[in-house]
């Protein structure tokens, strides 16, 4: 039987050959990028002329908030004023009308005068302060012969009433006021008890 003549070849691993291919390539390889580190190009140097513009922007920047912030603290001030100003006038004005009314009182003290005839002053007066009133659209609240309602009427008692219908408002002990459709003062009353409306 022949002999078969045998070749032997030596086959490197394929990863130590990619390696010597490259290292052999002059500065192909960097130690520290092959270590997995980012190496970063130093930054540019800024010049002196762009570090100036970029000053001048942060100085007028700045000069342009504290504008605004002086601006908005002033328009603050500006609108509280006016709000004392206009609160100072609805009130001057309300004031004004009610001045006569005072004057009448001063007068009334001064005269001797009977009980009827200083009855019939106060009586004069209290008709000048509703004119007043219902000019300033101040309008009593209806109570007598009217359903007790809670957010208009504020209940003193109960009084015993067959002539009324049981839970209306019997008497006005003190009147209450709207302005508009808004509550100033609720009315104090008492309420009528009906019996024999609740027996029927």
């Amino acid at each position: 039987m022949a002999e078969q003549d045998t070749e032997l070849r030596v086959v490197e691993p394929a990863g130590e050959s990619l390696l010597s291919e490259a290292a052999s390539e002059e500065g192909s390889l960097n130690l520290t990028a092959a270590e997995g580190e980012v190496v970063e190009s130093p930054a540019e140097p800024v010049s002196r002329e762009e570090f100036d513009k970029l000053k001048t922007e942060r100085d007028q920047l700045l000069d342009r908030l504290a504008r605004l912030q002086a601006e908005f603290e002033n328009a603050r001030k500006r609108g509280e004023r006016e709000r004392v100003e206009f609160r100072d006038y609805a009130t001057g004005s309300v004031v004004e009308q009610f001045l006569p009314v005072l004057d009448n009182f001063e007068l009334a003290l001064k005269h001797d005068s009977t009980l009827e005839q200083m009855r019939k002053g106060v009586e004069l007066i209290v008709k000048q302060m509703q004119e007043i009133l219902r000019q300033l659209q101040v309008t009593p609240v209806a109570t007598v012969g009217e359903e007790f309602d809670p957010r208009q009427h504020e209940a003193l008692g109960a009084v015993e009433r067959d002539d009324l219908p049981d839970q209306h408002v019997a008497e006005e002990v003190r009147p209450g006021y709207k302005l508009r459709d808004r509550l100033l003062r609720p009315a104090l009353v008492r309420v009528a008890h009906n019996s024999k409306q609740k027996t029927d």
